[in-house]
């Protein structure tokens, strides 16, 4: 079963990123195609600002990540002349507007693809503003759709191959660590985007 990544057709729901799942969802049909957008779930649902600062040990890094992201994918849509999608009550995401979704999510056939032990290929674009600002977040954004896409489907290849799930990290610890670099960079990353002024060309590749 071949499984398109959100934006190649039509805006699916998103899921946020975790630590690398000690029990992760169970594989449903959505679940492959959702996990390389882990973190960025606010493409869906209502629009991220940049935590404010405040008492307390602030906002976690998928906080930082989802808010970053919302800002250098709005302003790369805005230099397009888009408007940035923001479903919510009274006000859904009109997924025909093919504009929108191809300038978001990239167009064209996906450049990336990963098959799964569960027999899911999970596809994604590198182009489309989406995937400028993962590779300006992570750094390597092919590296961290594989990383992401493998260790958010853990508990589902464990299911499929019946194994038990440490053994089935143990044998993806370069994708678990890989994981791990990745979204402490984009953390970091995601707090230089949130503290500079807006950025007004698209996200460095």
């Amino acid at each position: 079963m071949i499984k398109e990544l959100p934006g190649s057709r039509t805006l699916r729901r998103l899921r946020r990123s975790g630590r690398p799942p000690a029990a992760a969802a169970p594989a449903r049909a959505s679940a492959a195609a959702c996990a390389v957008l882990a973190g960025c779930a606010v493409l869906a649902g209502c629009a991220a600002k940049a935590p404010a600062p405040g008492p307390g040990p602030g906002p976690g890094p998928d906080e930082l990540i989802k808010a970053a992201t919302q800002r250098l994918t709005d302003a790369c849509l805005t230099r397009q002349g888009l408007v940035p999608p923001r479903p919510g009550p009274g006000r859904p995401w009109d997924a025909g507007d093919r504009r929108v979704s191809a300038a978001l999510f990239g167009a064209g056939p996906a450049e990336l693809s990963l098959a799964l032990p569960t027999g899911h290929v999970v596809r994604a674009h590198t182009d489309g503003c989406l995937a400028a600002a993962q590779q300006r977040l992570y750094g390597d954004q092919p590296g961290w759709f594989r990383a992401s896409v493998v260790v958010n489907n853990l508990r589902p290849e464990a299911d499929h191959t019946h194994r038990d799930l440490a053994e089935v990290r143990a044998r993806h610890r370069a994708e678990i660590a890989d994981w791990e670099r990745l979204r402490a960079r984009a953390a970091t990353e995601a707090k230089t985007v949130l503290t500079s002024p807006p950025p007004k060309g698209n996200p460095p590749a």
